[in-house]
């Protein structure tokens, strides 16, 4: 037998034909192949040239079809062939051609399994078909494709494929072209099989390698045809090698196991039901019922008033959404039962169901957007509601409870309305986020009220307790912590009192409304404890202004004028008493009305201490103030500890020490200022000693004017100089400051004579009144420069900030 002579597989009644397939394998030696052979079929429709191909491609002898005798059915069932002259043994697989008239309209049954089984058992399909059916539904073999794969994955453990779709009688039309509109078609046959769980998500490449051919026409350009498959041929050699068309060898069984294999396979493809496929005029109602339906899709899509309603909704809510989408969508729907009407009930069903789910599925996003529109709008009134109502001082509680029940109920009645008929769309998750959004608003704003209550309480506590407290610490002594007490009791009940009256709205919890009552009266408490450490801070200052008024100033608030007469020593201890009470009232906060000695404590360990005559027994007084804490006093409530007590009045007496040094100094100056003239003895001791001198001058007139002039001269200097003035700090400092002055006075006073001295010359008269003048003008000065003069030393003034 020749190598290359064929055998029938399986007859034209479904039949495995077991000893002429085992009479092949031995002719052939293909059990001695190992796994080193290829399976190659070829399928497509009646009459296509599917044997002539295979005949020139591989070497085969396959009976062709006479073409003088009319177009029939050449190849009944499957044959089987080897290639000759290709290596390694490839064994070529004829299928009988589908859409056979012989076979008649209702018998698709073979043509299912015949290729189901050629897919089964070959590593390499070759799908014949002519270039013009591109695009069309049948002629490229779809719908048994689909069908073939879909049952295949159930059937058998599927491996990689090389599916070869070979292009017959190619025209102009690039072959660039046209494989991307076939690789297309196939992905969308695999996209739309049912596939088992576990190859839900697997891509069409993990089964089948898709490669693309074009041939010219065997019969027109019978050259060019040979040339093109001698090509092609080329390809097969070395099928099974690795990038080879063949390649995947996954499932591969031994070649002596091939035949028994493949007898298997075909018998449960015979008895799978599922290939029981439907007759033609259900395939014929299949493809038209969606062709239908796909029509009715587009036409919805670019129905105007449904484009007019997705883009009004785009912008707002619609009134009437689900009416007018009902009626658009029911007129679709409507128009495909029209045109669908007289094929068959289950397929069409089928289909319109499809549809609606389609249509239902593109008009979702539209009304999600119209709830999402009503649930914006629901809450933007709610809001509104509740703070109108707010505003018009109704309960909070209550408001917010009759504000949200209204705008829940709005939303559910707008929800009604947007509601289509085809689809009962729930709307529960759109109406519990608007609940949780109201709850949210309310819960905000509850926040903000009640921070807003506190914050008006507080404040309120600011002004009513910071500055009487404030001036009660300024005007310490004994009734001021209870005073503060008395303002902290009344205010802090007041400001209560408010708060609690505002939180009634709320409708809180007992704990929660008490907590916040709570908070308001240890914020009072906080003021008034804040405010007294800060007076605290400032205890050295306020100290020094206490004594500096009391010293300073007389029992009507009078500045004192220190002549003399004044009792420094009883004012000073006067003015220190009473800064030594100011520090002992601040020295510890007194707000729970509690016995304390910290003023007798400091007295005697800081004032009655102070004297030459201090004996051992105040000793261990100052000893008690070496400590960081008081007696019977908590360590929370100190403001000032004792060693920090004994340190500021250190300090104290250190920096008020020069204001009583000041007025004792004012005193003494005044005294001296007061007593400038000799005592009487030595007035009469002058006047008797120096009779003689006088009546000299009397008898030499000459003596009179030069001690008149002499007189101006000391009476000019006197003035110039402002002698008075500059011994009134001591005479060590005033001789200093006269030696600086006394030459440049000269020399001023000689300058002005010689000025005189140049003037052109006036008689006797004016020049005696213009001395007599010049006298009352110098006089006058000096009596003014002496009484300025001597104003500072009847009041010295006294730094108080020292």
């Amino acid at each position: 037998m020749d190598a290359a002579c064929s055998t029938q597989l399986i007859d034209g009644d479904g039949v495995f034909n077991v000893s002429g397939v085992d009479h092949f394998i031995k002719e052939v030696k293909l059990d001695e192949c190992g796994l080193s052979y290829a399976v190659v079929s070829i399928m497509g429709p009646q009459s296509s040239g599917k044997s002539t191909l295979l005949n020139h491609l591989f070497g085969t002898n396959f009976r062709e079809m006479d073409a003088f005798r009319g177009r029939s059915q050449t190849t009944k069932g499957i044959w089987i062939a080897r290639c000759a002259g290709i290596e390694p043994c490839t064994v070529v697989m004829d299928l009988e051609g589908t859409d056979g008239r012989e076979r008649g309209e209702d018998d698709t049954a073979f043509e299912k399994q015949s290729a189901l089984f050629a897919l089964a058992v070959s590593d390499i399909v070759l799908i014949n078909m002519w270039c013009h059916d591109i695009g069309r539904e049948q002629a490229a073999n779809k719908p048994l494709l689909k069908t073939v794969f879909q049952v295949m994955m159930r059937l058998f453990s599927p491996r990689k494929t090389t599916l070869m779709f070979v292009i017959r009688d190619k025209t102009r039309t690039p072959l660039e072209n046209l494989e991307p509109v076939l690789r297309e078609d196939i992905q969308k046959i695999w996209d739309s099989v049912p596939k088992p769980q576990a190859h839900k998500e697997t891509p069409l490449s993990d089964f089948f390698n898709v490669e693309v051919v074009a041939l010219s026409s065997y019969e027109e350009k019978e050259e060019q045809f040979k040339e093109q498959v001698y090509n092609l041929r080329q390809r097969f050699f070395q099928s099974v090698a690795p990038g080879g068309l063949a390649g995947d060898r996954r499932g591969v069984v031994p070649a002596n196991a091939f035949a028994f294999s493949a007898k298997q396979m075909w018998q449960v493809i015979k008895d799978n039901k599922d290939l029981d496929l439907p007759a033609h005029k259900v395939m014929v109602a299949t493809v038209r019922c969606e062709e239908i339906a796909n029509e009715k899709f587009s036409s919805f899509i670019a129905n105007e008033n449904w484009r007019e309603l997705e883009e009004a909704v785009q912008s707002g809510p619609v009134s009437g959404f689900g009416r007018k989408l009902s009626s658009i969508l029911q007129a679709s729907l409507s128009e495909y039962d029209t045109e669908a009407t007289y094929f068959e009930e289950s397929v069409r069903s089928s289909k319109r169901q499809q549809l609606q789910e389609k249509l239902l599925q593109l008009v979702q996003p539209t009304f999600q957007d119209v709830l999402g529109h009503l649930r914006a709008g629901a809450l933007e009134n709610f809001k509104n509601a509740f703070e109108k109502a707010l505003d018009a001082g109704e309960g909070f509680s209550s408001s917010a409870k009759s504000c949200a029940q209204s705008c829940i109920s709005k939303f559910d009645k707008g929800c009604e309305e947007a509601v289509i008929e085809q689809a009962k769309w729930d709307t529960s998750k759109t109406r519990e986020k608007l609940e949780r959004d109201i709850e949210a608003h309310i819960s905000s704003v509850r926040t903000a009220k009640l921070a807003e209550l506190t914050t008006l309480y507080e404040s309120k506590l600011n002004v009513a307790l910071s500055g009487p407290v404030e001036a009660l610490l300024d005007g310490a002594n004994d009734e001021t912590w209870p005073a503060i007490r008395k303002l902290l009791r009344r205010e802090g009940e007041l400001a209560v009192y408010g708060l609690s009256n505002a939180l009634s709205g709320f409708e809180m919890d007992e704990e929660t409304r008490s907590k916040m009552l709570a908070d308001l009266e240890n914020y009072a408490r906080g003021i008034v404890e804040t405010k007294a450490k800060e007076e605290a801070g400032r205890a050295m200052m306020r100290m020094k202004d206490r004594f500096a008024t009391i010293f300073s100033h007389d029992s009507d608030s009078m500045p004192r004028v220190w002549t003399g007469k004044e009792d420094i020593r009883a004012i000073t201890k006067m003015a220190r008493s009473a800064s030594l009470k100011l520090l002992s009232v601040m020295a510890v906060i007194r707000l729970d009305d509690e016995l304390d000695n910290i003023e007798k404590t400091l007295t005697l360990a800081l004032f009655n201490s102070t004297g030459n005559n201090a004996t051992s027994k105040s000793i261990s007084t100052i000893d008690s103030l070496a400590s960081s804490t008081w007696e019977k006093v908590a360590p929370e409530k100190t403001l000032i500890t004792p060693v920090q007590c004994k340190s500021l009045w250190r300090q104290f007496k250190n920096e008020t020490e020069y204001t009583v040094t000041q007025a004792i100094s004012a005193q003494e100056a005044n005294r001296r200022n007061n007593n400038w003239l000799p005592p009487p003895w030595a007035i009469l001791a002058l006047v008797v000693l120096g009779f003689n001198e006088f009546m000299t001058l009397l008898r030499n007139p000459l003596w009179l004017l030069v001690l008149f002039v002499g007189y101006l001269v000391s009476k000019a200097l006197w003035v110039q100089l402002n002698i008075s003035g500059e011994f009134q700090n001591g005479a060590l400092p005033g001789l200093l400051s006269l030696s600086t002055k006394f030459i440049p006075t000269v020399m001023n006073l000689l300058k002005k004579l010689a000025e005189e001295g140049q003037a052109p010359p006036t008689n006797s008269n004016q020049s005696m009144n213009s001395t007599a003048q010049s006298e009352v003008t110098t006089n006058g000065e000096s009596s003014s420069s002496s009484s300025s003069g001597s104003s500072p030393a009847k009041n010295v003034p006294i730094d108080t900030s020292a």
